[in-house]
């Protein structure tokens, strides 16, 4: 145990450097000094599964009363992969062995000339690496899902502030001794002579406005996390991927302003531009990858009882039909949309994606029904963006993500995506006019994403496609030719009923309902599946027209709706309501095909 002196809260490099310096006097020296983890990992291991609500949160608000050399946490989107690092990991003191991980700055530079790239040779020296990883506040993240990140921020900050102010001065001292490793240099540590401590400007004073403007695009106004460069240990390249979201735990570094030290880092990643005193940096000891169920209020905890699920549903079903005029048939499909998600990959098709497209929304039903609608899907999903559709906006926006080689960084595009998010396309603003090639470029790029669910990064001397799982809704005047969803449903509202009142615990229940059932495994029984078959060869024989295409979709449509239940297999009255729905939706495509009001569908 690491003795109250380390505490893993306000001195984690006390727990590092004690337990380096343990392992390194007993029989594990050698694996210390090669850099493997050396009893570390099982300390904050220990500490964060009982502490993990007092550990301060990296925010915009909170940044100005985080100590440097702190232990943190911060939620993000893995947003570019920045290459490794080489740098001085351990380095002998005298006859003492000591190290350099998670620190930005070498400690060794006055024995060593840390400019000398032969000093890899060095019996007193060990080069270790590290990756780097940029990541950014998680795109369309809503402010609901942050009130209740941004709540556990606020409750222990203050229990750390004050209390360990002693142990951060001194562990201020430690860091004035330190050089620059690459970009990060010790103007910060002049400043911690004046004082004896960084002042709140110099401790963390990260802005904003070193966003993505990308990324920015997709904020909610009032986010206020910032991004953050992860430097990684002793994790795999496949643990931790691009467009991940994931929780870090790890040491809070000081920023340098400066860089006129460089050469003392053995190997930096080339021209990774970030504007001084903007971006924080963490070194990661801790990690886990999050899914949309991990984004909803972390108090709503609900055992999936079959009468509990249906009862949700049925609440769920009722909200969605009032908000889109008392439009039961599509408030069905919606509902299965919005716990649509992909399950697998079957060379270029992604199974179990249901994209939905919505028409007959004029300009007029869209100012009665649309903001409804938006702000419904806002509330339920952790992640959602409405894009407009517009030609201006197809021949200027950026949409795929693209390599920036001068920075050797990779600029965000707006369709950089974390698997889980809710995609609104707005059709109903788009009037005729012509696409230059960035606009047939930001087409096609769309059309893939629907179909198949990849988005081309463009790398400019290749592309490079990613896959992803977003949930995508077109709302359009007539069935899109831009964006071929796999099912059209006619919208067809009655009255515009009043925006109602929903009151926290049935919003909560309708989050926990739509994220949790959503990953929900499931299966189709023998006896069932011979009349699914059956069901699906007459329907052929009735109608020739019916392709693969048809058939997946109503297989889909099985999954979600047995799902929505509350069940992991598809009943005999399940495959019923499918077939019920679709008889409806195709009811209302002849009528309004008979009226004249819809193009074919």
């Amino acid at each position: 145990m690491v003795g109250l002196q380390y505490d893993c809260l306000a001195n984690p490099l006390g727990a590092v450097r004690l337990s380096f310096e343990k392992a390194v006097a007993s029989g594990d020296g050698q694996a210390a000094l090669q850099g493997k983890d050396w009893g570390t990992g099982q300390i904050f291991a220990d500490f964060i599964s009982e502490n993990l609500s007092q550990i301060p949160i990296i925010n915009q608000e909170c940044s100005q009363r985080l100590r440097p050399n702190t232990l943190v946490r911060f939620r993000g989107m893995v947003q570019d992969a920045l290459g490794s690092e080489f740098y001085i990991g351990a380095f002998k003191d005298g006859s003492v062995w000591r190290t350099n991980k998670y620190l930005d700055a070498s400690q060794c530079h006055t024995q060593f000339d840390c400019s000398d790239y032969d000093i890899a040779s060095s019996p007193d020296i060990r080069i270790w690496e590290r990756r780097l990883i940029y990541c950014v506040p998680v795109p369309c993240y809503n402010s609901w899902s942050e009130c209740s990140l941004e709540g556990e921020t606020n409750s222990c900050i203050d229990s750390t502030s004050h209390s360990k102010e002693k142990r951060f001065r001194e562990d201020s001292e430690t860091v004035d001794s330190m050089v620059c490793d690459g970009d990060e240099c010790p103007s910060a540590a002049k400043k911690m002579r004046e004082d004896g401590h960084l002042s709140p400007t110099h401790a963390a004073g990260f802005s904003a406005r070193s966003l993505d403007s990308g990324t920015s695009m997709l904020m909610n106004p009032r986010q206020s996390l910032l991004p953050c460069l992860v430097k990684t240990y002793d994790i795999l390249e496949s643990e931790v991927k691009l467009n991940d979201i994931v929780e870090f735990v790890g040491i809070l570094s000081y920023e340098a302003e400066s860089s006129e030290n460089a050469d003392e880092m053995i190997d930096e990643v080339a021209s990774v531009h970030l504007p001084p005193g903007t971006v924080p940096r963490l070194h990661c000891i801790s990690h886990r990858r999050l899914e949309v169920h991990d984004l909803i209020h972390s108090s709503v905890v609900m055992e999936p009882k079959s009468s509990l699920v249906r009862q949700i549903r049925e609440d769920l079903l009722r909200h969605l039909t009032s908000i889109l005029g008392n439009d039961g048939l599509t408030a069905h499909y919606l509902l299965l949309h919005l716990l649509s998600k992909v399950q697998a990959r079957l060379d270029d098709v992604a199974v179990g994606k249901f994209s939905l497209n919505l028409t007959c929304f004029s300009k007029e039903t869209m100012s009665a029904f649309g903001s409804q609608l938006s702000h419904a899907i806002n509330s339920l999903v952790p992640l959602s963006h409405c894009m407009p559709l517009t030609v201006e906006y197809l021949n200027s926006a950026s949409l795929a993500p693209k390599k920036d080689y001068e920075t050797n960084r990779l600029c965000t595009g707006i369709l950089q995506l974390a698997n889980g998010s809710h995609l609104t396309i707005d059709e109903t603003k788009l009037e005729a006019g012509t696409l230059n090639s960035v606009g047939v470029e930001n087409v096609r790029l769309l059309k893939n994403l629907v179909e198949v669910q990849k988005v081309e990064y463009d790398f400019q001397f290749y592309k490079v496609e990613m896959q992803t799982d977003v949930q995508m809704l077109i709302l359009s005047e007539g069935k899109s030719n831009i964006i071929p969803a796999d099912v059209v449903v006619p919208f067809q509202p009655g009255l515009v009923n009043p925006m109602l009142h929903v009151i926290s615990d049935e919003l909560n229940a309708w989050r926990w309902y739509l994220a949790t059932l959503r990953s929900s495994s499931h299966s189709i029984a023998p006896e069932v599946q011979k009349v699914v078959e059956d069901d699906l060869v007459s329907a052929r024989q009735a109608d020739r027209n019916l392709g693969t295409e048809d058939f997946s979709r109503c297989l889909t449509m099985g999954r979600l709706i047995a799902i929505s239940f509350g069940e992991d297999s598809l009943s005999l009255e399940h495959w019923q309501m499918v077939k019920e729905l679709e008889r409806l939706r195709k009811e209302r495509i002849n009528l309004k095909l008979i009226s004249g009001s819809v193009r074919k569908m």
